[in-house]
């Protein structure tokens, strides 16, 4: 019973770090090459707040594309330009928030309440399925009938006939 459950929390921590691996990981050598346009999918605009710069349609969020693809045009690496916009917009531009801190909790919070759920299922499936304390005595449980206290169905006759009047 807790094998299966440390088992589960195994397999969850495998897919944790499984799923998470490839975001931490940096970017492959194919990505370098055209990484003008891919850039302003991924930043956040600073000039319209929960978009992404190529979703923002202001005039400002247009000029910075042209800067970051001419960039690129005129030889800067990606990281050089990446560098240059977070000291000049700071965090704000980051699609996700810095693995440390509050950041870090947003990553794991997910993955603790689903590991937690799955051993509070396991947990209540193994107590209603598993006969053990609490389980209904072998007389109560039987398709028959249960056998009634006598005095019980005198008193229910008792109060059905005081409603009829």
């Amino acid at each position: 019973m807790r094998s299966l459950f440390w088992s589960l929390t195994a397999v969850g921590a495998l897919a944790l770090f499984v799923l998470a691996g490839p975001s931490l990981q940096p970017a492959a050598a194919a990505d370098e090459a055209s990484w003008g346009y891919a850039i302003a999918h991924e930043l956040m605009s600073p000039f319209c707040p929960g978009r992404t710069l190529a979703a923002c349609s202001s005039p400002q969020a247009a000029e910075l594309r042209q800067w970051i693809v001419l960039q690129e045009v005129s030889g800067a690496t990606r990281a050089e330009v990446e560098a240059e916009l977070f000291e000049r917009f700071g965090q704000i531009i980051k699609s996700t928030p810095k693995p440390e801190g509050w950041g870090l909790a947003a990553r794991l919070l997910p993955f603790v309440a689903l590991v937690l759920g799955a051993g509070l299922v396991y947990v209540v499936l193994r107590r209603i399925v598993a006969p053990g304390e609490g389980a209904l005595p072998a007389a109560q449980t039987s398709t028959g009938p249960a056998a009634v206290d006598p005095e019980l169905e005198r008193q229910l006759e008792e109060e059905l006939r005081a409603l009829d009047l």
